[in-house]
């Protein structure tokens, strides 16, 4: 079989190619969720509730953008896209209550550590009261901006987890004493001590929730987040122990909530079954024995298909939402009902499902680089050396015949033998025998070959195994004007797949296979793997780049923690940020435009003084008038360019031109 891609790129199979073809190519339906289409335009649609009455053309998103004076890379977030997860999230916990007779309700928290940017958290928020849905903090800044947000509304839940010093805690009561239905998670024994000190010295009756190290253990990548080496929780023996300290007061009512982490991203249902089950035998004991319980906590866990596959796999899941919902109102309702215990409500921390798809980042290709450049026909230099020049060494003429005699009956013979050819060559050069432009015109007439085996292979029926390989040996590096260390953080730390396709010239059909590198002086800053329903791809379909017209590449999923993650790495720093919003004729705007940062800003955050900079070099400049090496006017023209420099994005800037701009400035 092929390698280039799911379809028959064979040149002799000329068919017209349609956006259609590119949405089977980069496999949309199986990772957009209906989200993302591609258009008869030949653009990329997005559908924000995932109805053809509603969508609108990304590239006029960034059309608009640059026509405000903004460049790329881009990250783009849809409002609306952000409302519908919540509504898919409460419909299918709805739907199962309804089917399985749960006499309890449903209540999402959202983690603000998946994405902590106000727009996000506060829309997050709006779209959320309707559900009657809380938030889920995990340090103290964002409990302080958690418990301002809901001034206007104290009832919705907010669900304390993380470490907590007295400060802390003191925030937890007095945001308590102020009407928030607040509940703090004790993670270790030492806590509860503290929860009670500071719930009396404000005065107020707490309410307490335990988290639990379940023995059922998690899968994936964070399958560590779960069993007894998990980093937080309480075993069985000091839940226990902490339940009958709360007795000995008389508190016993206030522990309301038992709380679990089964993982982060579980792609396996078969997980989330088993520790569910398990969390709810220990909330039925609980109540038993007299507890106040209220919540079941079930966690996070709700996993986002990345790659589309639907598999058991570490960037996928093998389930939909609606099973999910259903497995866990099931189970808890099954527990609930053969103990005899009123169904608790069942509160989930899904925040990844709930933002990963809002985001879209949008950056443009800044050039190209890669051996399929080395296309027929031979340099003509060699194949006339090769006719009469008897000093010319014997590979250089070897690659010539295998590249002339290569056809698709002798293809393995000649590519054998260009391959031979090369090594010699190389031995002959490492031993001092073979000139550097007979090495060089060997290497040239090597790689041609390669092309052309390999523009014969995609002619084949069947590919031969030891010429499988080609496509990805000749695969291009589009250089792109991002930063991975940035906007990308997992892709480079943990290995996340995301989707990553063109968002336009969709009805091209894209020749060449290339790898993602970005703009930072890191080799690490690439992306070669790629998603793909059946394995992991290492190229990417892409287009030629024609000489002077943008192209422009985007990564999907991205709304889960890759902003708040995302480092300085050269001392790049976030890029523009969009705010789309549809209105209900269809029509879109944006709603909010925030800038990226500038490189004073970047330079502030590693401790750096521009105006200190600044002042350094009008020194400079003024040394060099007075020195006579520089007129003054010039010597203005330079300190304007670096303090416009330092007001400037940190990203490449390809339609600016500084020196053009200095002449344009000479009177």
């Amino acid at each position: 079989m092929t390698t280039f891609s799911e379809h028959d790129q064979r040149g002799a199979l000329e068919a017209p190619w349609t956006p259609t073809d590119s949405a089977d190519l980069y496999q949309m339906a199986a990772w957009g969720a209906g989200y993302f289409v591609a258009g008869k335009d030949g653009h990329l649609h997005v559908r924000p509730d995932t109805t053809a009455q509603r969508q609108l053309d990304l590239v006029e998103v960034v059309e608009a953008v640059r026509k405000g004076g903004h460049t790329t890379p881009l990250l783009v977030r849809f409002r609306d896209i952000l409302d519908h997860r919540l509504a898919l999230i409460n419909a299918a916990f709805s739907a199962a209550i309804s089917e399985n007779e749960y006499r309890g309700r449903y209540c999402a928290v959202y983690p603000i550590k998946v994405n902590q940017q106000r727009a996000v958290v506060e829309e997050v928020f709006r779209a959320g009261s309707p559900y009657g849905f809380g938030l889920e903090v995990g340090s103290k800044p964002e409990l302080l901006a958690v418990t301002a947000m809901t001034d206007r509304q104290p009832e919705r839940l907010i669900v304390c987890n993380g470490f907590k010093d007295d400060a802390y805690l003191h925030a937890v009561m007095i945001a308590a004493k102020l009407g928030r239905t607040i509940i703090p998670v004790v993670e270790k024994p030492s806590e509860l001590d503290m929860i009670l000190e500071h719930a009396k010295a404000v005065g107020v009756r707490p309410r307490i929730g335990f988290r639990v190290k379940l023995a059922s253990q998690g899968a994936g990548r964070w399958r560590d987040s779960a069993g007894a080496k998990s980093k937080f929780g309480l075993f069985l023996a000091e839940v226990l122990e902490l339940f009958q300290r709360l007795k000995d007061q008389g508190m016993e009512d206030c522990l309301q909530l038992v709380h679990c982490h089964p993982g982060s991203q579980l792609q396996d249902i078969r997980r989330i079954k088993d520790a569910v089950a398990e969390l709810a035998h220990v909330y039925c004991e609980l109540s038993r024995m007299g507890a106040g319980l209220k919540y079941l906590d079930v966690g996070g866990g709700l996993g986002v298909d990345y790659d589309g596959s639907r598999t058991n796999f570490a960037s996928s899941m093998n389930y939909s939402i609606e099973e999910y919902a259903n497995e866990v109102v099931y189970r808890i309702g099954s527990v609930c009902d053969q103990k005899g215990i009123e169904h608790p409500t069942i509160v989930s921390e899904s925040g990844r499902a709930i933002a990963a798809y809002q985001s879209v980042l949008v950056f443009d290709v800044l050039g190209s680089s890669g051996l399929d450049r080395f296309r027929v026909p031979v340099p003509p230099d060699a194949e006339e050396a090769a006719g009469g020049d008897e000093d010319l060494a014997q590979p250089i003429k070897d690659l010539v015949e295998a590249y002339r005699g290569m056809t698709p009956r002798r293809l393995i013979e000649c590519w054998h033998d260009a391959a031979r050819a090369r090594e010699e060559a190389q031995q002959l050069f490492n031993l001092g025998y073979l000139p550097l432009e007979q090495r060089s015109r060997a290497d040239e007439l090597f790689w041609a070959s390669a092309v052309k085996a390999r523009d014969l292979c995609r002619r084949l029926e069947t590919v031969p195994e030891e010429l499988q390989d080609l496509e990805e040996i000749l695969s291009g590096t589009y250089f792109c004007n991002l930063s991975i260390f940035q906007s990308l953080p997992d892709s480079w730390a943990i290995g996340q797949l995301f989707p990553i396709m063109p968002i336009h010239r969709l009805d091209e059909r894209p020749t060449t296979q290339a790898v993602l590198a970005d703009i930072t002086c890191d080799s690490d800053g690439k992306i070669d793997r790629f998603v793909d329903v059946r394995d992991i791809k290492k190229t990417l379909p892409l287009h030629e780049l024609r000489p002077g017209e943008p192209y422009l590449l985007a990564a999907f999923l991205v709304g889960a923690y890759q902003e708040t993650l995302g480092d300085l790495h050269n001392l790049f720093g976030d890029p523009h940020v969009v705010h789309v919003v549809m209105d209900e004729d269809g029509s879109w705007r944006i709603d909010e435009f925030v800038e990226g940062d500038t490189v004073r800003e970047t330079l502030s955050f590693v401790q750096y003084d521009t105006g200190v900079l600044m002042d350094r070099i009008a020194r400079d400049l003024e040394r060099a008038v007075a020195d006579e090496g520089m007129r003054e006017v010039e010597a203005k023209r330079i300190h304007a360019f670096y303090a416009g420099e330092f007001r400037g994005f940190t990203y490449l800037e390809s339609q600016r031109n500084p020196a053009r701009e200095m002449q344009e400035r000479r009177p």
